[in-house]
Formats: structure tokens, sequence, C-alpha cells
């Protein structure tokens, strides 16, 4: 039990502040002495023991009327460990410049705003807290990690320069944390571990804008199965391991503009909903960025900017906002987007044409489904294989019919050359229209009708009599490549 008789003077001074909300500011004005990295070596003037402000905040001294009582204390050396486990307070708690020999817990406790701006500690522990306001760590070295699992704060989590060591490759540990406001990790923000957040509600959003964040097991960011309104990943964000949005849910933007992913080794966003997914990072990832079952409804991208490996099987997209992304030039580059997959899928390609068929670029949309077929003979057997090649090379796959017709028209005129010279015989003398080379190849090509050559004349041995039997053969090639082709084309608009 604290007595007013057992405090030194730098407690007493904080004592008579507290009902009232004054601070109090135990430092001596000059940078260096009062830089809390030193402050171990603070004396017994600037020295505060941590029991001290835990009964402040637990009603040791009750506020003035009319005042609202706050614990507010800079510049001071703080020994022992605030212990608030399971304790319920309204009192607000702001400490700044100060060092603290242990950590704070606030394990399962009740609070008002904390804020614990440009200190040297060792750790903070706010799993299962409830803090009615704000959660600050601003600019403060933390030797450790900062706790939070399944914490629930009404404002916001302020980590803006904050430095977290980390421990046990985490250095924000919070699965479960729900946070009204939202959560920055910006202006300077290092964590010597990973960042865990599966699982969270961020109603405000996440903001990693610029921060240099480390792993654990090769994870720097576990986002899975959150519900955030806007992921920030921006303006020099660098990591040092993979990042995982799994099953996230974002209600508005993820944004990788700017970031710096050199070290990144790779992206999950499987599954991920999200209203406008911007990936123009300034250096592109390392590993390889997974969009399989990702639904957005604006993709803002830089062709130019993805890896090697881009798994795009059941990404799903409204439109694509991107210098090039539509016109003539933008086919060769979506496919080779496309093509960075790891193995053959046909839902990517399906995508594509849609698109290029809303924006009206019909032409687009059909080469991209000619690159669909080419590409998926890769996994057919011989037999497919040939077909596949026959109606590629024969009418594009239905994609470019006007083959066919170049196909006709130059065995048309091979044949009329050599039945020209070949020996033709009448079926029977004297009947039928006079003999006619350009019309009677035309005739044995086209395997349904006739144009009356084919009933009444016949070669006589040699090339032309072989030839007319194969020009018979191709024709019906050539109609059944036509009608399977036209037939796939009209399945597909």
């Amino acid at each position: 039990m604290i007595t007013y008789d057992d405090l030194t003077p730098p407690e007493r001074e904080l004592w008579a502040a507290f009902p009232e909300g004054r601070p109090v500011d135990l430092r001596v004005g000059e940078a260096a002495l009062d830089d809390p990295a030193g402050g171990a070596a603070w004396g017994p003037e600037r020295t505060v023991r941590a029991a001290v402000l835990a009964a402040l905040l637990l009603g040791a001294h009750p506020p003035q009327p009319g005042a609202i009582a706050a614990l507010r204390l800079a510049g001071a050396r703080i020994t022992g460990g605030l212990d608030l486990t399971g304790a319920e307070t309204t009192h607000r708690l702001r400490l700044e410049h100060c060092f603290l020999h242990e950590e704070v817990v606030l394990t399962s406790a009740t609070t008002a705003s904390v804020h614990l701006d440009d200190s040297v500690l060792p750790r903070v522990d706010a799993r299962l807290a409830r803090v009615e306001g704000v959660l600050s760590v601003r600019r403060s070295r933390v030797a450790g990690a900062l706790l939070a699992t399944n914490a629930r704060i009404s404002g916001e989590l302020l980590l803006h320069g904050t430095r977290l060591a980390g421990e046990n490759g985490w250095s924000l540990f919070a699965g479960g944390l729900e946070v009204d406001g939202a959560v920055f990790c910006t202006h300077g923000f290092t964590g010597g571990g990973g960042i865990r957040l599966i699982g969270a509600r961020l109603s405000g959003g996440l903001f990693l804008d610029g921060a240099r964040i480390g792993a654990a097991d090769g994870l720097a960011l576990l986002l899975d199965h959150a519900e955030v309104t806007t992921v920030q990943i921006t303006d020099g964000f660098a990591a040092a391991g993979r990042l995982e949005l799994r099953g996230t849910h974002i209600a508005d933007l993820l944004s990788f503009d700017g970031a710096r992913l050199g070290d990144c080794t790779g992206i999950d966003c499987a599954r991920m909903q999200a209203t406008d997914l911007r990936f123009t990072p300034a250096v592109r990832p390392a590993g390889p960025v997974s969009l399989d079952g990702t639904q957005v409804t604006t993709l803002h991208d830089d062709p130019e900017s993805w890896p090697v490996t881009v798994l795009l099987d059941g990404f799903a997209y409204g439109s694509i906002q991107s210098a090039g992304a539509a016109g003539k030039d933008s086919v060769p580059r979506r496919l080779d987007w496309i093509r960075r997959g790891t193995g053959y899928a046909p839902q990517p390609y399906e995508q594509l044409a849609a698109w290029y068929r809303q924006i009206g670029h019909v032409d687009d949309a059909r080469r991209v489904l000619l690159a669909k077929q080419r590409a998926r003979r890769r996994t057919l057997r011989p037999a497919g294989r040939a077909w596949s090649l026959l109606l590629d090379g024969t009418v594009g796959f239905g994609y470019r019919p006007w083959l066919a017709g170049l196909w006709l028209a130059a065995l048309t005129l091979l044949g009329s050359l050599v039945f020209a010279a070949g020996d033709d015989r009448p079926v029977r003398e004297g009947e039928g229209p006079d003999f006619h080379p350009v019309v009677y190849a035309l005739d044995l090509l086209i395997p349904v009708g006739g144009l009356g050559q084919r009933d009444f004349w016949y070669m006589s041995g040699g090339p032309a009599q072989i030839l007319s039997y194969v020009l018979v053969a191709t024709g019906w090639l050539l109609t059944t490549a036509l009608v399977a082709g036209m037939t796939r084309t009209l399945e597909r608009t």
C-alpha cells in the first residue's frame, strides 16, 4: 500500500499533479541529458516507481472536483514493472521521454488512452486489453515486441517512428486485434520482426507507408482473414520476408504504390477481396505474387512491376487502369502477364478477353482467346495436339475464319494450274458443261452442293488425279475445321 509519506520528491510532485491532470516534466532541458537512451543513469531526482503510477491510476488519490484526473509524466526513470493486469481505470496515462526498466502490462485491462511516446522500454503487453481511446507508442524504442492479441482499441494504434526490436520473430503480435480507428506504422517505423494481424478488424485501415520490417519464419506481414478498410504498403516500404493477405476483405484500397519489394520473398493475396488493387511498386518483388481466387473491382498496375511468377487462376476484376492497358500494344504485355503462371489455366485468358470485350476491343478479345487455345495445346495428348494444330492453322480456332478463305484460294489456284495441264476426261461424252480447271478445282474443294464440274469430268492418271483426291479430302477437313471453330467461337460470345 503506497502512502504519501513513502513518496520521493518527484513522486510527491506527480501525486499532487494527478488529480488535476497537470503534467510533470523532470527533464533538465539538455538534449543529451534528456535522451531516454541514457535513462538508466538518471538519478533519484528523476526516478519514479511504477507502483506509484499504478496506485494513482487505480484511485489512490481521487480527482479534484471539476477537474479531469490524468497521469502525465515526462523525462522520468521508472523502476519496477507497470502492471495493470485486469485493472479498470478511466484515467489517461501519458509517459513521454521516459526510461522504463521493465515492461508495461495491460493484459485484460480496461483503460482510457495510453501514450508511451518517445521512450525506451522492454516490452508492451496489451493482450485482451480494452483501450477506450488511443494506444500510442510513437517514436519509442522497444527492446521486445508489442503484444495486442484480441485487444480492442476504440481509437487508433499509433506507431509512428516506433522501433520494435521484436521477440520470437515478431515485432507486432496482434492476431484478432480490433481497432475502430486506424493502425499507423509510418514515419520511419522499424520492426526487427514481422507484423502479425491475422483475423484483425481495422475499421480505419492499416498504414505501412515507408515502414521497414523483418520476418518471422519468412513472414513479414500476416494479415490473413482480416477485415480492413484500406491497406497502404507504400512510399518506400520494405520487408525481408513474405506478405500474406489470404482471404482478407479490404473494403477500399490495397496499394503497393512506391514500395521497394526487392527483398520481399513473395506476396500471397489468394481469395482476397478489395475494391481497388494498386500494384505499382518502385521495385518489383523478388518472389511470386498470388492472386488466385482474388476479386477486385479495379486493378491499377504497371505491367512491368510484376515479378517473374504471377498466379492468376480465378482472379476476377471489373476493369484495368494503367498506362497502355488497352489498345493494340497491350495484348502482348497482358498475355505475358498471364503466362507467368505455373501451368495452363483457362480462367485468366477468359477474364482478360471479357474485359477487352467490355471496353469494345473485340479483336483484342479474340487474340486473347486464340492465345488461350494455343496455351491449352501443350496440355493435350498427341491426337489432340494434331487436331489443335489443324484448327489453328486453318481457321485460327474460329477466331480467324478468313484463314479458310486463304487456303481455299491457294488450293484453287494450285488445282487450276495442275488440271489445266492434266488429262481431263468426260464422264459421259457429249454431256455436261465444258471443262474449266478453276471451277473444277473449286468444285472438288466444296464438299456440299456442287458447281457442275466434278459430276461430268474426271482426271485420268498422273499427278492431276492424285491432286483431285487430295482436294476432296482437304475440302472436308477445311469445312469440318471451319464448322468446329465457328461453333466454339459462338459458344464463347
